[in-house]
């Protein structure tokens, strides 16, 4: 299961970052990194902060955006301080590490983490399904890149402990689309909701938000997903008609 966590950095600008993020990792059992948009290399300074976890670091994938990094993912979350300006589901590390274990055994799931100074734009925080904020001590809670990295991923691999040394039957497997399929669903809900004249075609961002929002707060499984986008091909037919 945990082959299936994916730690994806965003824009990270120093190398060192990206060597001790994946000494993180190792030390958690997690293997699988991802490196969207880097402004930097994986140089020199990246393997040694690496230590013993040079090959997590030197077999980093590479993706231009962050919607192709996680195209795959059934369960995306975004490490971020919390926002006035964006309201969005939250989950607390420990919640974050229980959601990882259960989804990620049956799809690849990602935690996403943003630049070191400005950390994910908003377009990058919407494309997550929940946002995840490390409490700290409020009076000092200026963390690096790589503790983060450390306090999320420590709260994977304890969840996934405490389900191995479980003694209860597993759970009934849910089935949730990926994140292309979350997407397409999204570009067909706009589509029939300006077609029905619901939401302007010069402005749609503001109510498109609002139901991205509501969407992934739900969190539809496949076969739901599957019959909402039958909905709107129902609705488009009968507007052709």
């Amino acid at each position: 299961m945990l082959h299936n966590v994916k730690v994806v950095l965003v824009g990270t600008s120093h190398s060192g970052n990206i060597g001790s993020a994946a000494r993180a990792m190792k030390v958690m059992g997690l293997s699988n990194l991802v490196l969207v948009d880097p402004q930097c290399s994986v140089d020199e300074q990246a393997l040694a902060l690496a230590a013993g976890a040079s090959d997590i670091a030197d077999n980093a994938k590479i993706a231009s955006s962050l919607t192709e990094a996680v195209s795959d993912c059934a369960l995306v979350v975004g490490s971020s301080a919390r926002s006035r300006t964006l309201e969005w589901p939250m989950l607390e590390p420990r919640e974050c590490g229980v959601k990882f274990v259960e989804e990620g055994q049956s799809a690849p799931v990602a935690l996403v983490f943003g630049r070191e100074r400005t950390g994910l734009t908003n377009d990058e925080l919407q494309t997550c399904h929940y946002h995840v904020c490390i409490p700290a001590n409020p009076e000092y809670s200026s963390l690096n890149l790589a503790m983060a990295v450390q306090t999320l991923s420590y709260e994977v691999r304890m969840a996934f402990l405490e389900k191995e040394q479980s003694q209860y039957a597993t759970t009934e497997l849910v089935e949730y689309p990926r994140h292309k399929e979350l997407e397409m669903f999204f570009e067909h809900l706009e589509k029939v909701a300006q077609k029905t004249q619901f939401i302007s075609e010069d402005q749609p961002g503001k109510v498109m938000n609002k139901l991205r929002r509501l969407f992934n707060r739900a969190r539809p499984e496949a076969q739901e997903l599957n019959i909402l986008r039958g909905v709107l091909t129902a609705i488009e037919k009968r507007i052709n008609e």
